[in-house]
């Protein structure tokens, strides 16, 4: 049975309230969002909250190694993560286009489904619309999260300073490399896979040692160029990557190769970026390589006093320039 979206749907009728509760309800409404309500009511074991917001439009909704679902789960988790949050709820916005197959929204509901319970948080709250046949690519998904504050963190690019060490967590530039796989048609063995995921336990994993860490990013559109040299715009100090302790997925690696693009300038989502001392980094790595999400975690470089530059040395010796890329490489990767 082919079902599809109607506009009907969306029209707060018989059809709306069946989607409603067949589809969003079975999943999702066993917590503040049982009943419907207007709001969520929610309990705060802290006056201390980080909030954010995000938007996602990636197209095809499908990758190697996610969809729209779980990428939007993950993108908002590792928003707050990053600020030194424990994530706990979050809100869920549908935007579905008439003629959208019911089958491929279950597959993004499920997925939405297990990564929240994979992250620990909870859907708190939502909306569902539908705008007619071409208004929409298939299914837009907007998110906002809550999450409360990690006593002993207190991050700000004002307390990095020369010999802090860069850290990344995982290997860079994959989700780009997936997504862009399957939107070209490239049908390549062994491939780029997505590496969306949450960082929020590598996050935890290191509280004990926050007083000592200075700053931490996901490195998304525009990748770790982009990260670095955001970082380092308009500040006394630069950032100097070894190429040779960059990681890399052989799949990302090989179709970027290809392709000629540099995997520096791609967007991953279950990367993080952190700024420590050299007094925690060796530590903050061991405790990161005991979880499956930072088994891949390296030291790649380390701050410097030439004021907002960030420089790669390659592996002959060589020095370059890391520059932000003047347009978006890769649309709507996220």
């Amino acid at each position: 049975m082919n079902e599809r979206i109607l506009l009907s749907h969306g029209g707060g009728g018989r059809l709306s309230h069946q989607l409603i509760q067949t589809e969003i309800l079975s999943r999702f409404g066993h917590g503040p969002l049982h009943g419907l309500p207007d709001a969520a009511s929610l309990l705060l074991d802290t006056t201390r909250i980080r909030f954010s917001t995000d938007g996602f439009v990636v197209h095809p909704l499908e990758f190697p190694g996610g969809n729209i679902g779980d990428l939007a789960v993950h993108g908002t988790v590792n928003d707050l993560a990053v600020t030194g949050a424990h994530p706990r709820w979050l809100s869920l916005g549908l935007i579905l286009e008439e003629g959208l197959p019911v089958v491929l929204l279950r597959r993004v509901l499920d997925a939405i489904q297990t990564a929240a319970q994979n992250c620990d948080v909870v859907i708190a709250t939502g909306d569902t619309k539908v705008v007619r046949r071409g208004q929409c690519d298939g299914l837009y998904i907007t998110t906002s999260g809550i999450g409360e504050a990690i006593p002993g963190f207190s991050l700000g690019l004002a307390q990095v300073v020369a010999g802090d060490r860069i850290l990344v967590s995982g290997t860079l530039g994959d989700h780009g490399m997936a997504v862009l796989s399957v939107r070209e048609g490239l049908k390549i063995e062994n491939g780029p896979v997505s590496d969306s995921r949450p960082v929020h336990r590598l996050v935890a994993e290191v509280a004990a040692m926050a007083a000592e860490i200075r700053f931490m990013r996901d490195p998304t559109r525009g990748g770790l160029a982009t990260v670095l040299n955001e970082m380092t715009a308009g500040q006394p100090f630069g950032i100097l990557i070894r190429a040779c302790d960059l990681p890399f997925s052989p799949g990302g690696r090989s179709l970027a190769e290809m392709l000629g693009l540099d995997l520096l300038h791609v967007a991953s989502e279950g990367c993080l970026v952190m700024i420590c001392s050299p007094n925690v980094s060796d530590a903050i790595l061991a405790r990161w390589h005991e979880l499956p999400e930072g088994r891949e975690a390296r030291e790649i470089g380390t701050v410097t006093r030439q004021s907002g530059r960030v420089i790669l040395e390659t592996a002959i010796g060589g020095h370059r320039v890391v520059d932000v890329p003047s347009g978006e490489l890769l649309p709507r990767i996220c």
